[in-house]
């Protein structure tokens, strides 16, 4: 099962109905760039060398772009669609004729919709049951005692010269 590492963040806007009130935050490990991708996908039994690997993907990107600003939506089976949608100036055109891209057009977004069908369900309530949820408090103090040694329970030494033998990092409590 996927492991989402998040920690608890109390809520600073006075302004908020919500504030003082504590909440869940995604704590991300890193960001993979394409590169890091196109390796990590060659190295899931692809016969594909991590740079055919990346020429896909940036040959994949381009085109997404190209079609998208062809007004076309891309589908991505077991993913989702990418589509664009539009964000208008707050005073719009008081009449249909008097409507200006230039003037009254604020950006041009790229949209991303999860795949939802039963088989590939990846919306965002079916994805919250495929994961594990682990406070990167725990995950951040099993690392720790990971790393310091036990003391002897009798005060009388051990035999055990060191080494690594291996162990449970926090994963499989959920903590």
């Amino acid at each position: 099962m996927a492991k989402i590492l998040y920690e608890v963040k109390q809520n600073q806007n006075e302004h908020n109905a919500a504030f003082g009130k504590w909440y869940a935050q995604i704590k991300s490990l890193e960001t993979l760039n394409t590169r890091k991708l196109a390796q990590h996908i060659s190295e899931h039994g692809s016969i594909y060398t991590p740079d055919v690997v990346y020429g896909v993907l940036e040959k994949f990107r381009s085109c997404l772009i190209e079609m998208l600003l062809e007004s076309k939506k891309v589908k991505i089976e077991g993913l989702g669609t990418f589509y664009t949608t539009l964000e208008n100036q707050k005073n719009g055109a008081l009449k249909k004729e008097d409507f200006n891209v230039n003037k009254h057009l604020k950006a041009l977004h790229i949209r991303f919709l999860p795949e939802q069908t039963t088989e590939e369900n990846i919306s965002s309530r079916e994805f919250l049951k495929k994961a594990e949820f682990i406070n990167i408090d725990s995950f951040l103090k099993s690392e720790e005692d990971s790393l310091t040694p036990d003391p002897s329970p009798t005060d009388e030494g051990s035999e055990n010269q060191g080494g690594n033998s291996g162990g449970s990092a926090g994963f499989e409590t959920g903590n």
